[in-house]
């Protein structure tokens, strides 16, 4: 197995030590108290991990030096205190399945293992907690791209990134058949209501069907309860036993709960059917607006210069720059889901943008060029 080396030492310790300070934040916002935790454990654990590395480096005569919190760390923290621990919880499991992977690599069995507990972890409460993100959060972000409350940040990068690829690549396929910039600003705004009102629709739809959906699911389990309500209990039991409570404690809190019908009904939707009665997915309309806002945010760049009357190369030029700086602050966003390096995922994505876009370019200076001959 070959050794890590000092710098690799390095990254380990930093990461272990980033992942202890978002799991002591997110404890803190964390309201189930148990949960919470379940989370200063986790950061205890990654605080041993991060000191093994250190006197990995210690023996090593490498510099040990101080720890700087990164970046990305700092944003989940800020967006687990703004829309909930559902919103970082996948990012996490994501981050811990890494190091499982990295530690397997350099024949570190325990270390592996303790990560993979770890996602494990977190993924069973992300699936168990009717938490997430906090109601009127989901409802902004959620959609097509939606499952989970990290999802629905994920729905907001893919919206802009949507809006920015396709009128990018259509504005350059326009501007490649030399028409004049005024036509060429008009095909944008049209490329930008078009594609965002496309996508407010489209986001209308499933959402409003989820909740049609979650609606008629309710209603069926209300009916169940009412006539066979052992059968219910037996249910709920058997979700509270895979939790991790023995089966004599699972019944009694089952035949608890199904002793009331309106608890019953509730502890039903969010166990058995992960609904959330009091939002069922959230508001059609919000989503629709967010969509059509989020898609025309990142179509609305490729069209700057000729909305201020530029034209030609000139205009193409500033088109192309601005979008290639969009391409890679979105190619950065990614990486707050991805845990890859800022430069790489923004370069990738600007290079993927770019070469679209001059795809499209070429042809329609083909079709231009074919046109006027």
């Amino acid at each position: 197995m070959p050794q890590p080396t000092p710098k690799q030492i390095l990254e380990y310790r930093d990461d272990e030590r980033n992942s202890a300070a978002l799991y002591r934040a997110i404890a803190e916002v964390e309201k189930n108290p148990k949960i919470a935790e379940v989370y200063r454990r986790l950061a205890a654990t990654e605080e041993g991990h991060a000191a093994t590395w250190e006197e990995k480096l210690r023996a090593a005569r490498s510099p040990v030096p101080e720890f700087k919190l990164a970046t990305r760390t700092r944003i989940l923290m800020a967006l687990a205190k703004r829309f909930g621990v559902g919103a970082v919880l996948p990012t996490m499991a994501s981050m811990e399945k890494q190091g499982n992977s990295s530690y397997h690599l350099h024949g570190l069995p325990a270390m592996a293992a303790a990560e993979q507990s770890h996602a494990r972890l977190l993924k069973t409460i992300s699936q168990s907690t009717s938490g997430g993100m906090e109601g009127g959060a989901v409802a902004q972000l959620e959609g097509r791209h939606r499952s989970a409350g990290g999802n629905a940040l994920r729905a907001a990068v893919l919206g802009a990134n949507d809006g920015l690829v396709s009128n990018f690549s259509l504005v350059m396929g326009v501007a490649g058949a030399e028409v004049a910039g005024s036509t060429i600003l008009l095909t944008g705004l049209a490329g930008l209501l078009a594609g965002a009102i496309s996508m407010a629709l489209g986001e209308w739809i499933s959402v409003q069907s989820s909740r049609e959906l979650y609606q008629r699911q309710i209603i069926t389990e209300k009916e169940e309860i009412e006539q066979s309500p052992e059968e219910e209990a037996e249910e709920l039991a058997l979700i509270y036993q895979a939790r991790g409570l023995d089966e004599s404690a699972a019944h009694a809190l089952a035949q608890q709960i199904i002793s009331n019908p309106a608890t019953a009904l509730d502890a039903l939707a969010r166990d058995e059917l992960g609904i959330d009665p009091e939002e069922l997915g959230g508001s059609a309309w919000e989503a629709a607006i967010t969509s059509f806002l989020l898609f025309a945010v990142g179509a609305i760049i490729p069209v700057f210069p000729y909305l201020f009357g530029a034209s030609g190369m000139t205009a193409v030029a500033i088109s192309s720059v601005l979008s290639a700086i969009g391409l890679f602050g979105i190619g950065s966003a990614i990486t707050l889901f991805t845990g890859r390096s800022v430069l790489y995922s923004g370069t990738r994505q600007m290079i993927f943008g770019l070469v679209a876009a001059a795809v499209t370019f070429g042809i329609g200076r083909l079709i231009g060029v074919s046109v006027a001959g």
